[in-house]
């Protein structure tokens, strides 16, 4: 069976299905739906939705064939008129098969030390700094094992896989290292790699960079649409009437495979917090190639985002920003403290336009790892379980991030380089330089009126050269009479004659005592 393309809208009574059936017979289909469920079967297409609402047979139901575009188009009613159904384009979502409610679980993660954790949990999620961070011990890990990955779920991939994954990660030995010993030599590195002379010149020449700051990705259009539809009908709409998937997007997304996480509440506190750190990444990248994807891309996603790069897993969103800003200056080609501001802007318009502006991102880093080695590992590791998780996540959960994460503020002092020194003395350097070039100019203005002082000059001294210079002629003339002066003794006058630097870097004349000594003779 083949699972065909569709698409899911509505409107406030209806439900419209759109499958793409360019190969089955349109007069010969089943079609059954009541509640959440819809099967649709024409040979050789069989498509299952689990549907975020439920719809209901009463006669208002119709289904059209269209023989040019080979679509066939299903309208049918909602149980309760007016209803919005939330999640139309998670499609990876909605081919998953309707799960049993058990208390017992029936598949469990061994070693995972994990439960079973459903997102429709109506706790509140706290975003806050946590005043216990978790502490790993021995006992922790008994066999030495440490995890990583999408909600630390994987362990013992880098001693299959060291080879292919020592290019893409900084961490070393990932499996016998534990997280505060990544975090260690993680700050160690970017300590090293920080360079002021970079910083100082971006600091100072920012065209370039105050260039990229101009453009305005997808999101800003789509997150300007969402607040103009709030404003006018005074209640939130969900992302999916200002965010459009590509086909591409969409058929990516009915490759994937339905998971279900088992994630205990750390972990999912770790998922949220490296979403943001990812995103960070992705909004840089996107920000100074002006959404142009280039072999850069990947690096540059891959480098900013400690979560992929040191594995690194966050306690408070404080420390997600800051670890972002640092990295951002340390790093790629442009240094610049505006762009971690813009970057932390953009990431908040993406979480508040929802599941589905971040489900788009997610596939489109997707795509960067997927077109480069090695990678595309990443993948496997976070991105593709990110982009079916996020699919089951409710909407008030991304609102409350986004909501935290727009109030966390960040200096540069919180990065750790003293970067308002460095620009401080800079700027003090500045000022030197235009007041030496200040007074250079001055002194240029004035040399017209010594210009007589300075022809005086210039003719006493070449008056005292001209007697100099007889007096000179006079003793070559006296002492090639007398033939007394050998050649040797020509080179020892001339260094008698040559001025000679003491150890103190002043200026002597030479001891001529040994000359006449040897003219005597």
């Amino acid at each position: 069976m083949i699972t065909p393309a569709f698409e899911l809208s509505q409107d406030p009574d209806f439900l419209t299905i759109i499958i793409d059936v360019p190969y089955a017979r349109a007069s010969e289909f089943d079609l059954y739906f009541e509640g959440e469920d819809f099967k649709f079967y024409s040979k050789p297409y069989f498509l299952r939705l689990t549907l975020p609402g439920r719809i209901v047979e009463d006669g208002r139901e119709k289904a059209s064939y269209n023989v040019d575009k080979r679509t066939l188009t299903i309208r049918l009613p909602k149980e309760s008129p007016g209803q919005y159904f939330e999640g139309l384009d998670m499609v990876t979502s909605l081919l998953a098969p309707k799960k049993s409610r058990s208390a017992k679980h029936l598949v469990e993660e061994i070693g995972a030390s994990a439960v079973l954790s459903e997102e429709e949990e109506e706790e509140e999620f706290e975003w806050e700094i946590e005043q216990t961070p978790y502490k790993e011990t021995a006992e922790s890990f008994p066999a030495l094992q440490y995890y990583y990955g999408f909600g630390n779920l994987r362990s013992g991939v880098f001693q299959r896989l060291q080879d292919e994954l020592s290019d893409v990660v900084d961490v070393k030995d990932p499996d016998k290292t534990p997280v505060c010993e990544r975090r260690k030599e993680r700050l160690a590195a970017e300590a090293a790699k920080f360079d002021s002379d970079h910083y100082l010149a971006d600091f100072f020449e920012d065209e370039a960079i105050q260039h990229v700051l101009k453009y305005k990705p997808w999101w800003v259009e789509a997150h300007e649409k969402m607040v103009a539809l709030q404003g006018e009908s005074h209640q939130k709409h969900d992302s999916n009437a200002v965010v459009v998937f590509t086909e591409e997007e969409k058929e990516q997304l009915r490759r994937f495979t339905n998971k279900s996480y088992l994630l205990d509440k750390r972990s999912r506190h770790h998922v949220y917090l490296s979403l943001i750190d990812i995103l960070l990444a992705y909004c840089y990248d996107i920000c100074v190639n002006e959404g142009e994807q280039n072999v850069e891309s990947s690096w540059n996603v891959r480098k900013l985002s400690a979560t992929l790069c040191w594995l690194e897993c966050f306690y408070d969103i404080h420390d997600v920003v800051v670890c972002f800003g640092r990295r951002v200056l340390c790093y790629p080609l442009h240094r610049h403290f505006d762009l971690v501001t813009r970057a932390l802007n953009d990431t908040v318009m993406i979480l508040q336009l929802g599941r589905a502006a971040v489900l788009k991102c997610l596939l489109d880093i997707h795509k960067i790892f997927r077109e480069s080695d090695p990678a595309y590992l990443l993948n496997d590791l976070f991105i593709t379980d990110y982009c079916v998780w996020i699919q089951k996540t409710k909407s008030k959960k991304l609102a409350a991030l986004s909501e935290s994460l727009q109030k966390t503020a960040l200096a540069k002092s919180h990065l750790g380089f003293e970067l308002e020194e460095l620009e401080a003395a800079a700027l003090l350097v500045q000022e030197e330089e235009r007041h030496l070039k200040a007074a250079a100019a001055v002194s240029r203005q004035q040399l017209p009126s010594s210009e007589s002082e300075t022809s005086d000059s210039e003719e006493s001294s070449s008056t005292s050269s001209e007697t100099e210079g007889s007096d000179s002629d006079e003793q070559e003339s006296s002492a090639g009479e007398d033939g007394k002066i050998n050649s040797s003794q020509g080179v020892l006058q001339e260094e008698g004659t040559a001025p000679l630097i003491d150890c103190n870097g002043l200026r002597q004349v030479a001891n001529t005592s040994m000359v006449e000594s040897f003219r005597t003779a």
